[in-house]
């Protein structure tokens, strides 16, 4: 018994380090689409379904070896999904991680909530939470993109992060603290960081954010308004 969990120790952290690394160079600022995949060659254990996944996977390595595997990004759905999208016409659903586990396409806060569920699923005590970062807004064929997610777990007292559709299947870490990450991300997307936040869910932040939209927007239309009625 001893043996057989030292060998389980020895697996778990080889692919600890197959996964994680330093940031890889500076990325595109325009666009959250995979830059870097990391393929960790037999990290997962492959599953039928998402349930079987559930009962099989162990840990955060797996569901990256995953992510790393599978995940495809949509860009389409990225700009349905952008600010000024959102403020009119209101909000897409966010892939639920059984949808995803059938279909691995989206984008970065589909694939943050496929990480931080799955996670708190089968290891708990890893501390899974939404990391969410507004960059500097940006637009990008009329559409105002600002915020990204990804997810962050801990270890020993430290941080780690992936999940992160910039990085399919990998893990950055370890880290002291979650701004010490942030720093250094900011750096790697070569996009001003104005704030971020470990969240329990991604909801209120998305309805906030495009509640927001929605009174700029129309603070921007009044005055258009009243000149055109004077």
């Amino acid at each position: 018994m001893t043996v057989i969990c030292f060998r389980s120790y020895l697996l778990a952290f080889a692919l600890l380090l197959a996964g994680c690394a330093s940031l890889p160079g500076g990325a595109d600022p325009t666009s959250d689409a995979p830059e870097h995949r990391v393929a960790v060659s037999g990290g997962f254990t492959p599953a039928a379904s998402y349930e079987e996944a559930l009962r099989m996977w162990r840990g955060a390595e797996e569901i990256n070896a995953w992510i790393g595997a599978k995940f495809e990004y949509d860009l389409q759905r990225a700009m349905r999904l952008s600010e000024t999208q959102r403020g009119q016409s209101g909000s897409l659903p966010i892939h639920a991680p059984q949808a995803f586990f059938d279909e691995p396409a989206g984008i970065c806060v589909d694939l943050s909530r496929f990480g931080v569920e799955t996670l708190r699923a089968i290891a708990p005590e890893s501390k899974p939470s939404y990391v969410m970062i507004e960059f500097a807004p940006m637009a990008i064929a009329g559409n105002t993109l600002r915020l990204h997610w990804l997810v962050s777990f801990q270890r020993d007292g430290r941080y780690y992060f992936f999940a992160d559709s910039k990085r399919p299947g990998f893990i950055a870490g370890p880290y002291e603290s979650v701004a010490e990450f942030i720093a250094e991300y900011a750096r790697y997307r070569g996009r001003d960081i104005v704030v971020h936040r470990q969240l329990e869910s991604y909801q209120r932040r998305m309805r906030t954010m495009a509640t927001r939209q929605v009174r700029t927007e129309s603070q921007q239309v009044t005055p258009q308004m009243n000149e055109h009625n004077k």
